[in-house]
């Protein structure tokens, strides 16, 4: 089993907690609650999961530019994930990320879809785009 992925540092820091995956892309503007950081999304298949203090893993955001405010307000509630990995990120978290200091790392080989499941212990540095799993 692969222990270490390599992928393009977006955000600086890092965090470590149990990985949470989503195939399907998240919107922060209506999909997550953030004073509680529940899915709330109808429907999506992290409806009813929390994302507070977990490695938060889907393919790439999607929705409105408020969605990086809101993962800023996900921050300041102390409801936030500890990090951020996508398939590919795009400007919405990616922007999110870096106001709210959330590490975040994108484009890992090999494929962090492919490596990680939902509970696995993960640490995730995005200063250099190290994904260790635990």
């Amino acid at each position: 089993m692969i222990k270490v992925l390599k992928g393009r540092h977006i955000s600086h820091g890092s965090g470590e907690g149990k990985a949470l995956i989503s195939t399907q892309p998240i919107s922060f503007l209506g999909s997550i609650d953030p004073s509680n950081g529940m899915v709330i999304e109808s429907g999506h298949e992290l409806e009813g999961e929390c994302i507070t203090d977990r490695v938060l893993i889907f393919p790439f955001g999607i929705g409105s530019t408020v969605g990086s405010y809101v993962m800023y307000q996900l921050k300041k509630n102390t409801t936030a994930p500890v990090a951020i990995i996508n398939r590919l990120a795009e400007p919405i978290v990616a922007v999110g990320a870096i106001i709210s200091d959330i590490p975040l790392v994108d484009s890992t080989k090999p494929d962090v879809f492919e490596n990680i499941k939902t509970g696995d212990r993960v640490r995730v540095n995005g200063t250099t785009g190290v994904v260790e799993i635990l």
